[in-house]
């Protein structure tokens, strides 16, 4: 448990101190945005594991007839490859970030951190497989889902580069970026909502799918009254034609109809989404210096106990790589080995 030797601005900052001190925050607002971000990323994870029935719940039935790709070839390997190792990632994470298992459970820590970090490479491979036909796979979503898989795996390499090399506040920059990067995923499923009923409004949007996939999701009785001109896929004649859907999402559309409006609200979602995480993540680490200074001498310690050269710098840090001016350690800043009091203190000021 974290002691803060600062006493209470108020009676209910002292009441709030008994709920985050025990699980190692000694700042309030480091665990209002821990419970913002890592339970926005929990909920979203329980609420998605009834889809590891795949073929009970995730695809079920037809819906918006996204199945009809993913119960066959590539993309259904890659999904089910996807959801089987994301799912448990995303959960084992958040623990990744409770300073009192850091501190108490150290070893706990390093093996949750290999095998989330083996499950979010192979689930990012998954989901590459997958992208194709996702949500349409119109050409601003592959590159979407491409760009930040592989930004998500560099960060993660990254990220494991520098607590090999024992430089914590890389380690801890790059596994928040990591994670903020693929958490777009949340805010991107509120903004394509928004989007899909935006651009139903106006009868304006169209986007061409199989009339395969359209009598997948309708039947055929639905789809020939719909779209007509699917006639030559039923004879025989065409077995890949397509046809032009609107994009309506809520009354007055389909399932199909719905499905397209997604679709084409996906591509778009997804890059401001990333943006916005981009973005928070890079303030949220400009705004702790103080959190990235005391991991560093912390590294600078362990980095000449471990015999390293450079130590302080050992990892992938700015003044080894660019121009920036050398880091030497603030020695008044880092507290001594010789007082444990004055260590734990140190430690407990750990941010997420």
């Amino acid at each position: 448990m974290v002691k803060v030797d600062r006493p209470p601005a108020n009676a209910f900052v002292a009441k709030a101190r008994k709920l985050y001190n025990p699980i190692g925050f000694s700042k309030g607002y480091n665990f209002i945005l821990f419970f913002i971000f890592a339970g926005a990323l929990m909920g979203f994870t329980l609420a998605r594991f009834q889809y590891l029935d795949y073929y009970g719940i995730f695809c079920g039935s037809p819906g918006i007839g996204e199945c009809y790709f993913f119960t066959k070839g590539v993309e259904e390997i890659g999904l089910i490859i996807h959801l089987g190792t994301i799912l448990p990632a995303s959960f084992l994470v958040c623990f990744q970030f409770v300073p009192a298992i850091r501190h108490k459970a150290i070893m706990l820590h390093r093996i949750n951190g290999y095998v989330i970090l083996a499950l979010s490479l192979v689930s990012t491979i998954g989901a590459f497989m997958a992208a194709r036909h996702a949500f349409g796979g119109s050409l601003e979503t592959q590159l979407g889902i491409g760009f930040v898989g592989i930004l998500f795996i560099i960060c993660m390499v990254l990220g494991y580069i520098n607590i090999k090399r024992l430089q914590l506040e890389q380690h801890r920059a790059w596994m928040l970026r990591g994670w903020f990067y693929a958490s777009s995923i949340i805010t991107l499923r509120i903004i394509m909502v928004i989007m899909a009923n935006i651009i139903s409004a106006g009868d304006e949007y169209y986007s061409p799918r199989m009339c395969a996939q359209i009598d997948y999701t309708l039947g055929q009785n639905r789809t020939l009254r719909n779209y007509p001109d699917c006639d030559v896929f039923y004879s025989g004649e065409n077995l890949s034609k397509q046809v032009l859907v609107q994009g309506k999402f809520g009354s007055g559309g389909n399932a199909m109809t719905a499905g397209t409006a997604l679709g084409l609200s996906f591509g778009p979602s997804l890059w401001l989404a990333f943006a916005l995480h981009a973005i928070g993540i890079e303030i949220y680490l400009r705004l702790t210096p103080f959190e990235a200074e005391r991991l560093r001498s912390i590294s600078y310690q362990r980095q000449q106990e471990a015999g390293m050269r450079n130590p302080g710098r050992a990892g992938l840090t700015a003044d080894r790589l660019g121009d920036a001016t050398t880091w030497k350690p603030a020695y008044d800043a880092c507290p001594s080995h010789d007082d444990p009091h004055e260590l734990s203190q140190y430690n407990g000021n750990e941010r997420m």
